[in-house]
């Protein structure tokens, strides 16, 4: 059952956004009473096959089926992420072209110079979708059995130690960095394209810890490859219930991150079809079908108003500036 859009633009009159000539004519309500009348563009800044693909693949085909109006993806990987930002931030502002965001998208403005966005200026939030913190991952045989042996061999080795990441700016890199400055320890860091080499760097002893997402790697670790020993969020997982937190590992290392995909659109979308996107995905994301199989996974889904992302967005911003400033982490 699709929405009544009628019931929806005229909550948002009794609300008086339409007051004040805060959006706009007429002419731009009925394009918003209209939406969609043509292809949406759900825009992943990452290559295929990662799990925030697979859900955007998954509300395209739902959102295809609701609208009547073709919903792609498309993938525009590159620079951290930035090319994708980048591409539409300077989208014509009218819900055509979505963003779906990550902790790249929050964390690049501190870490990259010249960076040509900013996510709280430049876009307008439409909801939270998906959560999942880092877990500190070493190979199933490693001699390594928890945080405290990693830090007490780095510390034995100076130097020696080397952690994989998806890149500078990337939650395992800021994870990667904020346990080094936590713990006063070195390691080298390792940068790959993706979590496939991630987890073949510690399976080769190329690399000897990371901190990849949990959704990324859960049934590697049910499996018996590997061995999480924290996870970074602040409380434990239920999904990993005898996997401690960073918190109980190290307490007082200030760890409490983790990667949130949301979506937003270029700032200006008129808020009429910003809340039609919105009503329309967490309607699909409260969806047992589609929520169990990712919370299975390791994934809280949050399904937020476009207010409550915002309000996280800011958050963010603050908190990975705050942590990049700490480690001093910059592209150079």
């Amino acid at each position: 059952m699709t929405i009544d859009r009628r019931k929806v633009l005229g909550g948002m009159g009794a609300l008086g956004i339409w007051s004040g000539g805060w959006v706009g004519d007429a002419a731009m309500a009925q394009a918003a009473n209209d939406f969609p009348t043509r292809t949406v563009k759900l825009v992943l800044p990452f290559t295929p096959g990662n799990p925030a693909d697979l859900l955007l693949r998954l509300l395209a085909t739902r959102l295809t089926e609701v609208w009547k109006q073709p919903v792609i993806v498309e993938n525009k990987p590159g620079a951290g992420a930035n090319i994708g930002i980048e591409y539409v931030a300077k989208s014509p502002a009218d819900g055509y072209t979505v963003l779906c965001t990550n902790s790249n998208f929050v964390a690049n403005p501190s870490v990259y110079p010249n960076v040509r966005f900013d996510p709280l200026k430049d876009f307008a939030p439409v909801t939270g979708l998906i959560k999942t913190p880092a877990v500190l991952l070493v190979a199933a045989d490693s001699p390594i059995q928890s945080v405290q042996d990693l830090i007490a061999r780095a510390k034995a080795e100076p130097g020696k130690l080397s952690y994989a990441s998806g890149g500078v700016g990337t939650l395992a890199n800021f994870s990667g960095e904020l346990f080094k400055s936590a713990a006063n320890i070195e390691a080298l860091h390792v940068p790959y394209k993706g979590i496939p080499e991630i987890l073949t760097s510690l399976l080769g002893k190329v690399t000897d810890f990371a901190f990849p997402v949990v959704a990324s790697t859960l049934s590697h670790v049910r499996s018996g490859k590997f061995r999480a020993l924290a996870v970074t969020s602040a409380q434990r997982m239920k999904q990993l219930p005898d996997v401690p937190t960073m918190h109980e590992a190290m307490p007082g290392s200030g760890f409490d991150v983790g990667s949130e995909n949301g979506l937003a659109v270029p700032a200006g979308t008129p808020p009429a079809v910003i809340q039609m996107l919105h009503a329309e995905i967490t309607k699909i994301m409260r969806d047992p079908t589609v929520a169990d199989p990712l919370i299975d996974l390791g994934y809280q889904i949050i399904a937020s108003t476009p207010a409550e992302f915002g309000a996280t967005l800011v958050q963010d911003v603050k908190k990975f500036d705050t942590i990049a400033k700490k480690v001093n982490l910059k592209v150079e």
